[in-house]
């Protein structure tokens, strides 16, 4: 296998340049579990460690490797002993909050073109969490793709009317429905996924991603296990990997999230909630927060019943919460005195 079946392109050759010692070569990563790396290259998949050096260096938990993230390794004892010295630059990324009260981000996967967000027609759906996810994507400059699975337990009716919640919620992403019973709607994923490209698949547990990345790779290559008799699933990922498929594209698995905290989201609640930000324009007052303001306009849409209340509160909501995490992140990094977001801002400057 050549490094470009991976995805590695002249971006990442140029900081590896930069960045990779002659006597270090350039690797991904393919799974992370518990401080242990996987990764892999022209020659295949070995088991890997970070160096006591490189760990010294890092100031936050993105700062860490995750899967999809582009490497400097070194080879020693013949190959059978990895270090990982370095990380290069990322050009997306998909990250959130950890879940729990503890304040900090948490690494889902990184170097992504497209996520796939997968929700059931059955008892997951929730536009809601949804916007999250797109707030996610957006925030990592990753482009989402919206799949809804289980199709085979709603009527026709009933998936339309699914469809058009999400689409009077305001969100334009395209949308795969599909049932991995019947087949319908696979062969669409297949052929929008192409060669070298790296895909990540998130959502609840239970809503079919292994089954799906199983129909996807024409084989048994992940666990799953029987639905109950409600038609949800049954948890079965436990940890975040890479998988190459044979038509070159490459696919992320990921356990289940019960929680998608966003923390000190910018671009990726303006641009989810573009029909927000326009109608605030028209507010009477420029730093208007959209909840007691005389002239605001967003109000008044509400009132109108040209936008919808849940759309409204979902925005309220996520901007508070966004807004208090980065500020109790910022908190915590100055009494434990770090530099607080250097590792955020380190990543993002990189966008392509």
């Amino acid at each position: 296998m050549e490094l470009i079946e991976l995805g590695l392109d002249r971006w990442f050759k140029d900081r590896a340049s930069e960045l990779c010692k002659p006597e270090q070569r350039i690797a991904r990563v393919t799974a992370v579990d518990r401080g242990w790396y996987t990764i892999r290259n022209e020659h295949g998949e070995v088991p890997a460690q970070a160096t006591g050096k490189f760990l010294n260096s890092t100031e936050s938990t993105i700062d860490m490797p995750c899967v999809g993230d582009w490497v400097c390794v070194q080879y020693e004892d013949s190959g059978n002993s990895v270090g990982i010295h370095a990380i290069l630059p990322r050009k997306s990324f998909l990250r959130r909050k950890t879940a729990g009260k503890n304040i900090e981000f948490q690494m889902i996967a990184a170097n992504i073109d497209t996520v796939f967000i997968v929700q059931s027609c059955h008892y997951d759906f929730n536009v809601s969490r949804l916007e999250r996810y797109l707030v996610m994507a957006t925030e990592g400059y990753v482009a989402p793709l919206l799949i809804l699975t289980k199709t085979d337990l709603v009527g026709a009716d009933e998936l339309e009317q699914l469809i058009s919640e999400i689409r009077d919620s305001g969100i334009n992403t395209r949308i795969i429905a599909v049932s991995n019973v019947t087949g319908a709607g696979l062969d669409q994923v297949k052929e929008f996924m192409g060669f070298g490209k790296t895909y990540c698949i998130v959502g609840s547990s239970g809503v079919g991603k292994s089954t799906l990345i199983n129909q996807l790779t024409g084989h048994d290559t992940l666990k799953t296990r029987t639905v109950s008799d409600s038609g949800e699933g049954r948890h079965t990922t436990v940890r975040r990997q890479l998988i190459v498929l044979e038509q070159g594209a490459m696919l992320i698995d990921t356990p289940g999230m019960r929680e998608v905290g966003i923390v000190g989201a910018g671009e990726g609640m303006d641009d989810n909630f573009d029909d927000i930000q326009e109608l605030s324009k028209s507010c009477r007052f420029t730093n208007c927060s959209h909840r007691t303001e005389p002239g605001c306009a967003v109000l008044k849409a509400l009132k109108d019943g040209t936008l919808r209340q849940e759309h409204y509160q979902n925005h309220v909501k996520l901007k508070a919460e966004s807004a208090l995490n980065e500020m109790s992140y910022t908190t915590d990094k100055r009494k434990k005195g770090k530099p607080s977001g250097k590792g955020v801002r380190s990543v993002m400057k990189h966008k392509p």
